[in-house]
C-alpha cells in the first residue's frame, strides 16, 4: 500500500538522521553524465540493475520508479542544473516505514570526465534508519556498479557517433 511521505526540501540532504554519499569517476563528460541522469530517465534500468522502470512525468518536473522487488517511488524533482545537479524528493511509496526521502546526484569535472557523486538522505523509523545505516556498503556498491554500467553505456554511444 501507498503512502504519502512528508514533503522536504534540499535542506534534508544535509539534516537526515541517515546520510549516505558515494562517489565514483568516470570517463564520460558532465554533460554527457547529466543528460542520462536527468533527461533520459527512461534509460535508467539499462544502467542501474536495481531499477525495472523509471517514467517521466508533468514534462520531467514528476517522475514514477519502480525497484526490481517492487518497491515504487513517486518523485517530484527539486533541482535540475545542467551538467551539475539533479536532486529529488519522494512523495509516496510503498516502501515500508519511511517518512522522508531526498536524493541528489551531483555531476563535477574530474580530469578528462566526471566525478559523479549521490548522496541518498532518509528518515523513518528506527527499523528503517538501522536498516540503511547497516545496508550502507551494499548501495554503495550498488552505485559503483550502476555508474559503471553508465560510464560503458555512454562510451558505447558516443563510439557509435
Amino acid at each position: 500500500m501507498a503512502r504519502r511521505l512528508s514533503p522536504v526540501g534540499l535542506d534534508f540532504l544535509e539534516v537526515a538522521p541517515v546520510r549516505l554519499v558515494f562517489a565514483r569517476e568516470i570517463s564520460a563528460s558532465p554533460a554527457e553524465a547529466y543528460h542520462a541522469i536527468a533527461e533520459e530517465v527512461e534509460t535508467m534500468p539499462k544502467w542501474f540493475r536495481s531499477v525495472k522502470r523509471a517514467t517521466p512525468h508533468d514534462g520531467g518536473a514528476r517522475r514514477t520508479v519502480v525497484l526490481g522487488v517492487g518497491i515504487r517511488f513517486e518523485e517530484t524533482i527539486l533541482a535540475k542544473k545542467p551538467d551539475e545537479i539533479y536532486a529529488y524528493r519522494v512523495d509516496e511509496t510503498n516502501a515500508p516505514g519511511v517518512r522522508n526521502l531526498v536524493e541528489e546526484w551531483r555531476i563535477t569535472p574530474a580530469g578528462s570526465g566526471s566525478r559523479i557523486q549521490w548522496t541518498f538522505s532518509v528518515d523513518g523509523a528506527a527499523p528503517l534508519r538501522a536498516f540503511f545505516k547497516i545496508a550502507g556498503p551494499g548501495l554503495g556498491a550498488a552505485f559503483r556498479g550502476a555508474v559503471s554500467s553508465l560510464d560503458k553505456m555512454l562510451a558505447k554511444a558516443r563510439a557509435q557517433q
